[in-house]
């Protein structure tokens, strides 16, 4: 099991988003669709995909949170048709953030906005150059602009499995904003890649919760583990979530939370969710006692 998973949150086209995604990469597959009835927000339905190999979490849970550029999907391509091909299809119906062309980094690269509003960067490389497809990028912008190094960091410390690779600063005079300092940088989370840098455009948006990490937990230790290290927002503390204090959302959950939701008879399964939404911290013995209460 994938350890960290991406977890993107949209208004109602969860499924028809994943289904989307998965048309666009080999190696991908829809793998579950549940339902979670009578939330805050309603009926919401959670689906589970894959895109080259890796695990993506999605769900339909109103419109509550919008995507930005503060976390997109960085693609590895091998050939400048797949550029081509990928931009075409993700450009129809959104916009472009950065032109399609050759920049200094890449000959061909582009990043763009699709039609559901998630933000995608198209870069071709060197063939072997990456080992993994789609890496997800953290760019800090706004109240946390130049804090991109300290974040990872941060993030290598907490994480048991971690290393930090390349980081880039920027020249003097190539950024517009006087408080980017990192223009790239890698790092390695329990064997998944990420990227992070300063926006050096002064926008002011911020890392939200449409674009979250789903963290797997073996057990209640590591559960109490993440949650003591991750969370820095107390008002954002719910039914597993929680914030940081660069402010990216993060979910700590047991690595079984579907079966702990929707093991058993409908009845449990209604009792184990209802006794999760009133929880922050995910108690799982708890929701256990919760299922099994008559």
């Amino acid at each position: 099991m994938q350890k960290i998973v991406p977890h993107l949150w949209y208004d109602k086209e969860a499924k028809e988003a994943a289904m989307f995604y998965i048309g666009l990469f080999e190696q991908s597959k829809l793998r579950n669709v549940t339902v979670i009835e009578d939330t805050p927000s309603g009926d919401s339905e959670i689906v589970s995909f894959e895109l080259a190999g890796q695990e993506f979490q999605a769900i339909s849970a109103g419109p509550h949170f919008q995507f930005n550029p503060t976390i997109s999907l960085m693609v590895a391509c091998m050939t400048k048709e797949e550029v081509n091909t990928k931009w075409e299809a993700l450009a129809d119906g959104g916009f472009e953030l950065m032109p399609l062309g050759e920049y200094p980094f890449s000959k061909r690269y582009g990043w763009v906005q699709d039609r559901y509003g998630l933000s995608w960067q198209l870069m071709l490389v060197d063939k072997g150059q990456s080992s993994q497809k789609i890496t997800p990028n953290m760019l800090f912008s706004g109240d946390v602009c130049g804090k991109a190094e300290e974040a990872v960091t941060f993030y290598t410390n907490i994480f048991k499995e971690a290393r930090i690779g390349v980081i880039s600063k920027y020249e003097p005079g190539e950024s517009q904003s006087s408080e980017a300092t990192v223009k790239y940088a890698d790092f390695n989370l329990f064997g998944m890649n990420f990227s992070a840098m300063d926006n050096g455009m002064n926008a002011d948006f911020n890392f939200n919760e449409a674009f979250s990490f789903v963290v797997n937990c073996k057990d209640q230790e590591e559960i109490d583990y993440y949650w003591d290290k991750l969370s820095a927002v107390p008002e954002s503390e719910q039914c597993g979530w929680v914030k940081d204090k660069f402010g990216v959302s993060w979910q700590i959950v047991p690595d079984n939370m579907e079966e702990v939701l929707f093991k058993g008879p409908k009845e449990e399964a209604r009792r184990a969710s209802e006794a999760l939404l009133k929880m922050k911290k995910i108690d799982i013995n708890a929701l256990e006692k919760a299922r099994l209460v008559n």
